[in-house]
């Protein structure tokens, strides 16, 4: 139960059936109280005129024995009862016809007895009193008092089943009254993890709950803080080293440029310093870049950008892919510096570890716009699909150096440019082979 169902559901369940037990514990009592007293009732009033209803035959058998059948027919109190007296001469009988042989044995001991039986599919109540030289039979019919139990009845489990759905929706209603609190702290912590470090519990005036609050916002402040220190550090240090890099670039490049006239040890020297420093300094400029993604975009750098047209100026230089492009203008309100640099690092990623860009197709679906990006490599691995778009995350190419390595922070820049947009990546299989990234951005309304 707990697999299948959610906290919430839970609660109201167990508010549902504890509901359902306790009123099913009071409708038990409610129907044996209720139904004992008043079968109770029903069966003094019986012996009471019973017994009133013997004195009178005793009387009449004393004074005017010819009279009986008279008096017992004026005994009967309506169509189903029935009156049986036995004596010397036989049974005589009075109101609706019930033969002797259908009595129960006990009532037929020369004794007082009281039954309660079906006789002819009628539910009686039996009263036997003895006679002086007899026996006095009456039969009370108990339709009313059998109508009235089924109808308390019906009421008790109606009530039983209605309280058990109040139950179930007070329940629902108190679960989330109840999980309120932890769904605004499950709202907060999607921000944060999306990159919203500025998110933060509102103050809770329940003093369970406050403790909580307190405690979740000084992590959010201490974890904001920590990230913006790590960001200023690794942009001043970028900064720092992009003047120094520089100079040793250009001057790499000088001595390059006279390597002919340098031993062939010296010219295998140049050229790993060359590669080296290349790769540095686009490390460094990838390493600016990142350092920018938790400061908030001004609002004026949004746009509205058609996604075409960017397509078609991205992938111009090199080796053409095949355009999958919708015909219609694909409009997103973005930065388009960032979008830019999302395709570019894209298109870059497939050329280094993917063979090169075979397709890029641009797409409406849904109310976004989809962008993909096809390679012809080997494809990315399952448990590296999420990896890849971690800062320095090169997958199965981690342990190049080569010149055409990359610096393991492009698909992290394009992460944190896509979800700045509140948009999504991933990476798949192409059909055919290969890996296909994907990315969808929410398309600007007209």
């Amino acid at each position: 139960m707990k697999r299948t169902l959610s906290l919430r559901w839970r609660v109201s369940a167990v508010f549902g059936l504890g509901l359902v037990l306790v009123v099913s514990v009071l409708s038990l009592a409610t129907w044996h109280l209720t139904t004992g007293y008043m079968l109770s009732q029903r069966e003094q009033s019986a012996d009471r005129q019973s017994q009133v209803n013997v004195r009178l035959v005793e009387a009449a058998i004393r004074s005017r024995p010819d009279s009986i059948d008279e008096l017992l027919t004026g005994f009967s109190t309506g169509p189903d009862s029935t009156i049986l007296v036995s004596r010397a001469g036989g049974w005589r009988t009075t109101g609706r016809p019930i033969g002797p042989e259908t009595l129960p044995p006990s009532l037929l001991a020369d004794a007082p007895a009281r039954q309660r039986f079906t006789a002819d599919g009628i539910p009686v109540l039996a009263v036997a009193l003895p006679l002086s030289d007899g026996l006095y039979v009456e039969l009370y019919p108990l339709l009313e008092l059998e109508k009235t139990f089924r109808y308390l009845r019906v009421l008790l489990i109606a009530g039983t089943v209605a309280c058990g759905i109040l139950g179930v929706g007070l329940g629902a209603w108190s679960a989330r009254r109840a999980l309120r609190p932890l769904t605004t702290f499950t709202e907060v912590a999607a921000r944060i993890a999306r990159g919203d470090l500025r998110a933060r519990l509102p103050e809770q005036a329940d003093p369970d709950l406050a403790p909580l609050a307190a405690t979740f916002n000084t992590t959010a402040e201490s974890l904001e803080q920590r990230v913006r220190r790590d960001a200023r550090f690794a942009a001043d240090v970028s900064h720092e080293l992009r003047s120094p890099l520089t100079t040793m670039t250009t001057v790499a490049e000088v001595l390059d440029r006279r390597r002919d006239t340098m031993p062939a040890p010296a010219q295998k020297a140049l050229r790993l310093l060359l590669a080296e420093l290349h790769r540095f300094q686009r490390m460094v400029l990838d390493l600016i870049e990142i350092s920018a993604a938790d400061r908030p975009d001004p609002a004026d750098d949004r746009e509205l950008v058609d996604v075409v047209p960017l397509v078609r100026h991205g992938v111009a230089g090199g080796p053409p892919p095949v355009l999958d492009l919708d015909p219609e203008p694909l409009l997103v309100s973005a930065d388009r510096r960032r979008l830019d640099r999302v395709l570019a690092n894209l298109l870059d990623n497939a050329s280094r570890y993917g063979g090169g860009a075979v397709r890029v197709a641009a797409h409406r679906r849904d109310g976004v716009i989809r962008l993909e990006v096809d390679d012809a490599g080997d494809g990315v691995p399952a448990d590296l699909r999420e990896r890849v778009f971690e800062r320095f995350a090169r997958g199965v190419h981690a342990g190049r150096r080569d010149s055409g390595a990359g610096t393991g922070l492009g698909l992290a820049i394009v992460a944190d440019h896509v979800h700045r947009h509140d948009g999504r990546v991933w990476v798949e299989d192409r059909p055919g082979g290969g890996a296909r990234f994907v990315v969808e951005l929410p398309e600007a309304p007209v």
